[in-house]
């Protein structure tokens, strides 16, 4: 097929170019230490790690626009390229030295990828719930299990869209796609499903109230291109709570393990099996519990986490759960406007979509991020609501909003 044909033409080109000198680095191109080449070929959604060898006082790197004129991408001495759509890309890199100075101009050749990508999420880096009703069971732990095989596990559901749990409040998964999911200016970049919805009340409806457990959105690039969510800076897409005076940053929580003499004290309807199961305690001075109720009788604390404390640390968003039959009886939690998972039903995409533009660092600023490589969601609200339990983000499949869904399957899915 054409397409065949054309991945040949191109696994070819970049045959050629290792065999010149190029390296590759996790499946990322990266240009040769002693400086930068005349020419690059890259595939879409890939990075370049452009690293010159020449130490200057100031540096630059445009690109040059369609109507000729040179746009600034950085004034780091480093600097990773990356490329949405196919291409031919003249990059400039400029510095100052207080003499001469030193500018080269050369071609990024933006190729389509040998191999499609899935446009859905392909890696979990780490899964590590809060306690919770849900955990031990989604995923299941059984007997044996570690922190790997439990990671493994989620992402086993997580690959094939199935339902994972992250436990109260600062519970959480890191995950990634098979590429960079790149920042495109003026766009959602991707899509998390959870398994919030509304009411079937029209009142509670109208106000988009129902079953809404926030998750709060990090993300991370990888700029030293080594594949792993190690050294690279994290920073939040800030949502429509953000900077409101009711939502805390720098929050911390410490969770204890039950204890083995500990003798459960359930509440008065028999629903809450034991009101003083797991202690817990913040920085803000405040201690509480996750109760345990009688529609899941498992242990509530992980199972394979050897520690007898887990802390968890980020910004708190305040309560959404509202007994608005002032008995116990009807929690409505309702939605924030936009910018957290599991906050609004899987088919309101658009609200449960992200941009990367909304990256803010620890001090609450505006970060540009050319892409993201990790992400990963936490459980942001801390809250009990009753028999209804602990309020956890679930969080399912997540999605690439730029690669084409049909892109990625088979030229030809029946064999004909």
């Amino acid at each position: 097929s054409i397409r065949r044909q054309r991945q040949m033409c191109i696994r070819d080109r970049i045959s050629l170019l290792l065999g010149m000198g190029l390296s590759s680095c996790h499946q990322d191109l990266e240009n040769v230490s002693s400086g930068l080449n005349d020419y690059y070929y890259i595939e879409r959604m890939r990075k370049l790690r452009l690293s010159p060898a020449y130490e200057g006082k100031s540096y630059r790197w445009t690109v040059q626009t369609s109507d000729g004129r040179d746009s600034l991408l950085s004034t780091d001495r480093d600097y990773v390229f990356l490329a949405e759509k196919e291409g031919t890309y003249t990059l400039t890199f400029s510095l100052d030295d207080g003499e001469r100075g030193y500018k080269h101009t050369f071609p990024v050749q933006v190729v389509h990828e040998d191999t499609e990508y899935s446009p859905y999420t392909a890696k979990v880096y780490e899964y590590r719930p809060a306690p919770g009703q849900f955990v031990n069971t989604m995923p299941l732990y059984e007997q044996g299990d570690n922190e790997e095989t439990m990671r493994q596990k989620a992402e086993n559901d997580l690959t094939n869209d199935v339902m994972i749990s992250l436990g109260s409040y600062g519970g959480y998964v890191t995950f990634g796609f098979d590429h960079t999911v790149v920042n495109v200016p003026g766009q959602k970049d991707f899509f998390i499903k959870g398994n919030a919805f509304y009411s079937d009340i029209p009142a509670y409806k109208d106000q988009k109230g129902g079953s809404a457990e926030p998750g709060i959105v990090m993300v991370a690039f990888d700029r030293n291109c080594n594949g792993r969510a190690d050294d690279d800076e994290w920073y939040e897409l800030a949502g429509s709570e953000n900077g409101k005076p009711t939502t805390l940053k720098n929050y911390e929580i410490t969770y204890f393990r039950p204890d083995g003499a500990h003798k459960p004290v359930p509440d008065v309807t028999g629903m809450l099996t034991d009101t003083l199961y797991i202690p817990w305690k913040d920085n803000r001075g405040e201690s509480g519990y996750v109760a345990k109720n009688s529609f899941h009788a498992q242990n509530y604390y992980p199972e394979w986490i050897k520690a007898d404390e887990m802390k968890f640390e980020g910004t708190l968003l305040p309560q959404n759960g509202v007994d608005e039959s002032h008995i116990g009886t009807y929690y409505v939690l309702y939605s924030y406007p936009w910018g957290y998972v599991d906050n609004h039903p899987n088919a309101e995409q658009d609200l449960c979509s992200f941009d990367i533009s909304w990256a803010v660092d620890k001090q609450g600023n505006p970060v540009h991020l050319p892409g993201v490589d990790f992400i990963r969601v936490y459980t942001g609200v801390r809250q009990y609501c009753g028999w209804v339990g602990e309020t956890s983000t679930e969080v399912a499949r997540a999605q690439d909003l730029h690669v084409d869904v049909k892109s990625s399957l088979p030229d030809n899915p029946l064999g004909e």
